[in-house]
């Protein structure tokens, strides 16, 4: 995605529908940085590298599966960096790429408009329910 050449404002390439149409290829990786499990692993590993079991505990309730997948599309992306040891038993440590970093402070940005603004969201949710 190109960024206006005219304002330099990605907010205005959006608006010009590049990001909103769905052959746009950065829509993959929009799903990959900001499904759930995405967010959890690049906030937690703002905190610096970690080992894989290290990483499950800190996201919390997370499968192996869907950890080792989200590592995986994370990585193809270019946020984050594995490394393996030739060790017995293996051991392998992920950390945040300078690419990664960038993105990760944005989602942790995010993460963190939703937490000051955790209750108003509850209440407007608990109001929509008495509602229906």
């Amino acid at each position: 995605m190109k960024i206006d050449q005219k304002t330099g404002v990605l907010a205005n390439a959006m608006r010009r529908g590049e990001v909103l149409s769905p052959d746009c290829p950065s829509r993959e990786i929009l799903k990959h940085v900001t499904s759930q499990w995405g967010v959890l692993v690049l906030v937690a590993l703002l905190g610096g590298t970690l080992r894989f079991s290290e990483l499950r505990r800190r996201v919390g309730v997370i499968s192996e599966k869907m950890l080792t997948q989200t590592l995986q599309q994370l990585e193809q992306d270019g946020f984050v960096q594995r490394v393996s040891y030739p060790v017995v038993p293996p051991h392998v440590e992920y950390s945040l790429t300078p690419l990664g970093e960038g993105i990760s402070l944005k989602v942790e940005a995010l993460t963190d408009w939703i937490e000051v603004n955790l209750s108003d969201i509850l209440e407007n949710q608990k109001l929509g329910l008495q509602k229906k």
